[in-house]
C-alpha cells in the first residue's frame, strides 16, 4: 500500500498512487477504444466522436462518482455536512453519470454518422472494465474499500489496522481483468452483440456477493442491502433487459441491428 504521496510536484501538489492508477485506467480505456475500433473497421469519424465523447463522459463520470459518494456520506453522517471531494469516489455513481452523459451527447449527434451505437454495444464494456480494474488497484494502494478480518493466506495488513483483512480491491481487480479478457474475446473473435449484458450481469453478480466480504461500513440503502448491492441488482436487471431488447431488434430488422434508423 502507498497511501502517502509518492511525489510532491513543485513541493505543493501531492501525487498519490490512487490518482496515478485512475489516470492509467483512463488512458488504457481510451487505448482499447481506438485499438478495437480499428480492428473492427468502425467509421473513423465515428471513432473520433466516440473518443471525444468518451473524454467528456469520463470527466462527468468522475464528478458524478464524487457526488454519489458525497450523498452517501451525508445520509450516513449528516452532522458532518455535505462535502464534495474527488478524493473519495463511488464507481456505480461514476458509471451512471458517465453513461448518461455519453448517451445524451450521442442522441444529439447521432444523425451526423452512418455508424449506429447498436453495432458497437460490446465495445464500451471492454473500455470500462480495463479502467475499472486499474482503479481498483488504486484503491488497494490507497487502503480503502478493504475487506473483513481474515486469518487466510490472502490476508493483508493495511495501515491503521491491527489484523489482516481480505484485499477485496485485488479480488475485484482480478475479476475485472478476467471479465475484460472474456468481453474482448467475445467482441473481437465471435462478433458477440451481448457484451454489455455480460458486463452488467457478470459484474453485478460478483459485486453483490463481494459485498459480504467488505469490511468498511458504508451503511444500508434499502433494508439489509448496501448501496452497492442495490445498484448491483439494478445492473443485473438492465443486463437481462438488454438481451431481450437486442433480440427484439434482431427479429424486427433481420438484416442487422446496425441498419436500425435511430
Amino acid at each position: 500500500m502507498l497511501p502517502q504521496p509518492i511525489v510532491n510536484l513543485f513541493g505543493r501538489f501531492p501525487i498519490y498512487m490512487y490518482g496515478v492508477m485512475i489516470a492509467v485506467g483512463i488512458m488504457a480505456a481510451l487505448g482499447v477504444l481506438m485499438l478495437y475500433a480499428k480492428i473492427k473497421n468502425i467509421e473513423p469519424a465515428f471513432v473520433d466522436f466516440l473518443f471525444y465523447n468518451g473524454l467528456l463522459s469520463i470527466f462527468v463520470g468522475l464528478l458524478s462518482a464524487a457526488l454519489f459518494q458525497a450523498i452517501y456520506n451525508y445520509i450516513k453522517y449528516p452532522a458532518l455536512g455535505f462535502r464534495f471531494s474527488l478524493d473519495n469516489l463511488t464507481f456505480i455513481g461514476g458509471l451512471i453519470g458517465g453513461a448518461a452523459c455519453f448517451l445524451t451527447v450521442y442522441a444529439i449527434m447521432r444523425r451526423r454518422y452512418k455508424e449506429r451505437l447498436t453495432r458497437i454495444l460490446s465495445l464500451p464494456p471492454c473500455c470500462i472494465l480495463i479502467a475499472h480494474a486499474c482503479g481498483r488497484i488504486g484503491c488497494f494502494f490507497a487502503g480503502c474499500c478493504y475487506g473483513k478480518p481474515t486469518d487466510s493466506a490472502f490476508g493483508v495488513l493495511f495501515p491503521g489496522h491491527f489484523q489482516k483483512v481480505h484485499p477485496t480491491q485485488l479480488y475485484e481487480a482480478i475479476f475485472l481483468f478476467l471479465l475484460f479478457g472474456l468481453c474482448s474475446l467475445l467482441y473481437l473473435k465471435w462478433h458477440f452483440r451481448h457484451g454489455l449484458s455480460v458486463y452488467f450481469i457478470g459484474y453485478g453478480l460478483f459485486r453483490f456477493f463481494l459485498e459480504y466480504l467488505r469490511g468498511d461500513d458504508r451503511g444500508k440503502l434499502f433494508g439489509a442491502l448496501s448501496p452497492s448491492q442495490f445498484w448491483s441488482l439494478v445492473m443485473i436487471a438492465i443486463g437481462i433487459s438488454l438481451i431481450f431488447f437486442l433480440r427484439y431488434l434482431q427479429e424486427k430488422y433481420p438484416d442487422g441491428v446496425e441498419n436500425v434508423k435511430e
